[in-house]
């Protein structure tokens, strides 16, 4: 079926009346369909009710064209926590999601239909349960007489519709009703928004930049959403990504990007259609943590309130913009700068570092068991996908998903070690027998192939047997398995923008997140370690330091951050090329060494220093049977 879809901004909805049709022209029926939402998810503005009548009698006209026009409310994001009487307001259409409304259960939602129109509808094909009487061998097919039963094909999920008389009930009994829930989340969205849009570093710049339509006064036109972005003293904006990371740390559960809303993300952040095609060129897309594209942002983070929000809730948001954004230093702080930018433009910096001081690498690290101890040595084989045998196994739950520090800091007390003559990896820890795994697929019948996601990329991976998962299982005290990378899927790949590269490439991964290798410098580190320990007011080692970094190679370079103008790197025979910066995350909070976790640590580290720390590279160039080891960097 050929249909015009045409886009309509909200303006131009309350300019609309001048496309009213004459009188001759309202007579005609032919069907047009006008959508709209009860509530933007991206800012919480509420459009007026009231368009339901005036498209459907006329007085407001979308397009001057004759016609009879229907409405689809889209109430997902409103009626979470606003009433919404139908018998006022008589949209044709309105899809729902029960999960916006009760927090469960996920994937359940409902299109409510008017009866009215109901023989509008027409079905171009059907599903099991649709049908009244059919035949296999002709085109013969009629339709049940109830519209609901005529459009949900197949079985529906009725164990979870069973649930939601008991999700009414409860959350009646619980708030009093949805206008009761209106009041309450509206004046927790009010509060913080207030607090929010007040808050200022000492030079007078604003801490936040607020996405919205109104001054969150009156909740029948602001529902409570709050959308914005972290600014810097400088007014330059702190990627969502950044913002993410940090609040997870405070076990706050915020949302970034664009949240599936381009239209109204490109509104508020001044996004342009051709912005939209440079970034993706530049690597980016929807659902990515890349949140800054020539220091533009791409996306912004939202924060809503439910029914179950409390006052205590908003007051601990708060407090962590508070003391992640104006808490003082103690220290200077000379090379604060803007947060990281990947650039879509081709930038000249020079392949090869001539002249000057050496550089040197000075440490080699694999780590053969995602998220587990680092293996050091002084040489190593080098593969399509980066050193040998590193990140080929991880341990998952009991559902094949992938466990890190973040959620089992003890991962770093557990050390691997590569015996390449042996062809084993032995596996030790504290208070256990050591136990060893063959370095050899086992590509037998008897292999459990399995699928795992790593960075939302599926893998293909197989299970290591019962005798290693319940090594895990006792060492960690949860049910656990060791699964490691099938050679059917070593050409994962991951595309990504290169520093210095106009187009974005494809490399061949382990189960690493995001790059072959990663590398840092010391003399970096070493600045760093300065500002952190004052901050922190304690004195850290600087081998504490890159441990936390999880880095592959380690460099020793005359100057502390050159690292990040480099475009490639050629070590021996090896060539790498720059993929750009690796992104913090809260492992950098755990102490390699005891498994302690201490949020100020990334908080510290982010103070001190606005730009990612690490590189990340990619083997551009490799000869056979090539080996990275200790040496001087060309």
């Amino acid at each position: 079926m050929n249909v015009l879809s045409v886009p309509i901004k909200p303006k131009e909805i309350l300019l609309s009346e001048k496309n009213r049709l004459l009188a001759e022209e309202q007579n005609c029926t032919t069907p047009h369909l006008f959508s709209y939402p009860a509530q933007s998810n991206f800012s919480g503005t509420k459009y007026p009710l009231s368009w339901i009548q005036d498209i459907k009698s006329g007085k407001l006209c979308p397009m001057k064209i004759p016609g009879k026009w229907f409405v689809l409310l889209d109430a997902a994001s409103y009626v979470s926590s606003s009433p919404l009487d139908l018998g006022v307001h008589h949209a044709d259409f309105i899809p729902i999601s029960f999960y916006k409304i009760f927090g469960f259960p996920t994937g359940l939602g409902a299109l409510l239909v008017n009866n009215r129109i109901a023989p509008l509808l027409r079905k171009t094909y059907f599903g099991g349960g649709t049908a009244a009487a059919y035949l296999a061998g002709e085109d013969f097919y009629f339709p049940k007489k109830s519209i609901a039963e005529r459009f949900e094909d197949g079985t529906v999920s009725f164990l979870d519709i069973i649930a939601l008389k008991h999700g009414f009930d409860v959350l009646e009994k619980l708030t009093g009703g949805m206008e009761k829930i209106k009041q309450h989340t509206f004046a927790l969205a009010h509060y913080t928004y207030t607090v929010l849009s007040t808050l200022k570093y000492a030079n007078g710049a604003p801490v936040v930049r607020i996405y919205s339509d109104t001054d969150f006064s009156n909740p029948d036109v602001q529902g409570p959403i709050i959308n914005f972005n972290v600014l810097d003293e400088n007014g330059e904006v702190i990627g969502f990504s950044q913002v993410d990371k940090m609040a997870s740390l405070y076990n706050i559960h915020v949302r970034t990007g664009c949240f599936c809303n381009t239209g109204a993300c490109q509104l508020h952040l001044g996004i342009s259609n051709e912005d939209i095609q440079r970034n993706l060129q530049a690597g980016h897309v929807c659902g990515d943590d890349i949140d800054l594209v020539d220091g533009r942002p791409t996306g912004s983070v939202r924060i809503s309130f439910g029914y179950m929000s409390s006052f205590e809730d908003a007051q601990t948001f708060l407090k962590f913009i508070i003391a992640t954004r104006l808490s003082t230093s103690d220290t200077e702080i000379p090379f604060q700068s803007s947060v990281t930018k990947l650039t879509t433009e081709s930038t000249a910096v020079p392949t090869c570092r001539r002249g000057g001081k050496p550089i040197t690498v000075t440490n080699i690290y694999l780590y053969p068991i995602k998220s587990c101890s680092a293996f050091e040595v002084t040489e190593w084989p080098v593969g399509n996908q980066g050193l040998l045998y590193d990140r080929n196994w991880m341990v998952v739950n009991q559902n094949g998903v992938c466990i890190t520090q973040k959620q089992e800091p003890r991962l770093c007390l557990v050390n691997p070690s590569i015996d390449l003559k042996k062809n084993i990896m032995v596996i030790q820890a504290e208070g256990m027998d050591p136990i060893s795994v063959s370095l050899e697929e086992n590509t037998g019948k008897e292999a459990v192939i399995c699928e795992s996601k790593v960075c939302s990329h599926r893998v293909k991976t197989y299970d290591c047997g019962e005798g290693i998962a319940g090594w895990f299982s006792l060492f960690l005290g949860r049910p656990c398995r060791l699964i490691r990378q099938s050679s059917d899927m070593k050409n994962r790949s991951h595309q990504k923008n290169t520093k210095g590269l106009s187009s974005a490439t494809n490399i061949s991964l382990s189960l690493v997140n995001e790059a072959q290798y990663l590398l840092i410098n010391v003399a970096s580190i070493l600045q760093l370690k300065e500002h952190v320990s004052a901050r922190l007011e304690e004195p850290l080692e600087i081998e504490e330091l890159i441990r936390r970094f999880r880095a592959n190679i380690v460099i020793s370079a005359p100057e502390s951050f050159e690292e990040e103008e480099w475009a490639e790197i050629s070590i021996g025979a090896l060539r790498f090329q720059v993929m750009g910066p690796c992104s913090r995350c809260q492992i950098i909070c755990i102490d390699q060494q005891s498994g302690e976790r201490n949020k100020e640590f990334l908080q510290s580290l982010s103070a001190s220093r606005g730009r990612k720390v690490s590189v990340h590279l990619e083997s551009c160039f490799l000869r056979l049977h090539c080996f990275l080891e200790l040496g001087v960097l060309r």
